[in-house]
């Protein structure tokens, strides 16, 4: 088994769910009491979200080479990013490890893909929803057309990642709010919802809609394992 290496942090709370995932998916694929191969180096996000509303991603970038080189000479064989906002300094880690660094949206694009969806609806920070380093990911590598809420949307999508769920607060007033902002993308067309943000999977859930909900963390995290288990 291979190790992966967790650049993790951004928040704790998704973070703790890809260790959970990881290790719920290598005790399924070889029983027993087996658990992961992981390193976690987890980062503390009130620096990390102060600089990325600053716009400080030149900093950020130097921050999340530094730990994915420490992951690296911890023995990591593999770097996973765990976080959809910060893969916006994707290429500069991808520039400075040796070690395959597995990128959230191909990860995400492979399962999409099994099924016939062109357009689908992105929830995410305003990071992420406003700025094109996911969007033209999904476009130019995998023809995917992705929308996003209108502006108040995206403004109360951001507030409720950054303000509760990076803090472990899960509400059904937020859910709701959520659920609502989902129905306005699938009005305006899109076939199935992408979970880009890590946080989002805490508070809403395949069951709660009618369509295909793409969570990034669980996607991730299993095609980790599966790359862990290759032989």
């Amino acid at each position: 088994m291979k190790t992966i290496g967790l650049i993790g942090g951004m928040s704790w709370e998704s973070s703790a769910l890809y260790y959970q995932i990881i290790n719920q998916k290598v005790q399924r694929e070889l029983g027993g009491v087996h658990s992961g191969s992981c390193l976690l180096y987890s980062v503390d996000f009130a620096e990390i979200a102060d600089l990325q509303h600053q716009g400080q991603w030149d900093i950020l970038a130097e921050k999340m080479v530094a730990v994915a080189q420490k992951l690296e000479r911890g023995g990591a064989d593999m770097i996973l990013l765990c976080t959809n906002t910060m893969h916006k300094v994707a290429d500069a880690i991808e520039r400075q490890v040796t070690i395959p660094f597995l990128h959230i949206v191909d990860a995400t694009a492979e399962e999409i893909q099994k099924k016939s969806y062109r357009k689908l609806g992105l929830l995410a920070t305003k990071f992420s929803m406003e700025e094109d380093f996911l969007k033209a990911r999904y476009k130019n590598k995998y023809n995917l057309d992705l929308i996003v809420p209108d502006a108040q949307g995206r403004q109360e999508v951001h507030r409720i990642i950054y303000e509760e769920l990076v803090k472990g607060i899960i509400t059904e007033e937020s859910k709701q709010r959520y659920l609502k902002i989902i129905a306005d993308l699938i009005q305006n067309g899109a076939e199935a919802i992408i979970a880009g943000c890590t946080e989002i999977e805490l508070l809403i859930k395949p069951t709660d809609m009618h369509v295909d909900l793409f969570r990034t963390t669980k996607i991730h995290a299993e095609k980790a394992v599966k790359m862990a288990l290759k032989v």
